[in-house]
């Protein structure tokens, strides 16, 4: 995988974890060789994912919408900014420019970018691997409640294994380069859905 966007939280919880192990993305991003794609802006995790794989000779590129940068959130020192209109010319673009997509700790707007990923894979609109790093267990109840939507039958069992993760960042960066895609909905049969 050339690049990967990496989707993270703006906030800077009180917990150092959660910056840290931003940064640890950015370094092992910058280590292999593997251009950061995320939301282009300076605060919170983002900023530190950003600044550590800069600071460690990374690629850094950034895709954030006109209102962010006009609020004075944007990254001025990244390799590339793209500056975009809407939010969803910004998940367009995180498509469009990473072989992947790692989700790290959000709120709100993190798991926004998480479940579009993941319905577009179902879907076919991409064929990548969307994964989370479980850091310090903070995705436990989503990940218990991904399984409930297989087992009640609202994900279907070959979508069951879309979502890649693990507690540990590089055995999810393994699961992505090995990931194999599913077939998608748009390739189904009728009897399949």
């Amino acid at each position: 995988m050339k690049r990967i966007a990496v989707y993270c939280g703006s906030a800077t919880p009180a917990d150092p974890v959660y910056i840290e192990c931003a940064r640890i993305v950015g370094r092992s991003f910058a280590r292999r060789g593997i251009g950061l794609v995320y939301g282009g802006g300076k605060l919170g995790l983002m900023g530190a994912v950003a600044d550590s794989c800069l600071e460690a000779g990374g690629e850094v590129i950034g895709v954030i919408p006109t209102a962010l940068v006009n609020a004075e959130v944007a990254h001025r020192g990244l390799s590339e900014l793209h500056v975009v209109e809407t939010m969803h010319e910004r998940k367009a673009a995180f498509t469009d420019l990473s072989d992947g997509f790692l989700t790290i700790p959000g709120g709100t707007g993190t798991m926004d970018e998480l479940w579009e990923a993941m319905s577009w894979a179902q879907l076919g609109y991409h064929a990548k691997p969307v994964a989370l790093w479980n850091v310090a267990g903070f995705y436990d109840g989503l990940l218990e409640f991904v399984v409930k939507m297989g087992d009640v039958g609202f994900l279907r069992p070959q979508h069951q294994g879309l979502l890649l993760h693990d507690t540990d960042l590089d055995a999810v960066l393994a699961k992505m380069a090995a990931f194999e895609p599913s077939v998608p909905i748009i390739h189904m049969k009728r009897d399949d859905l």
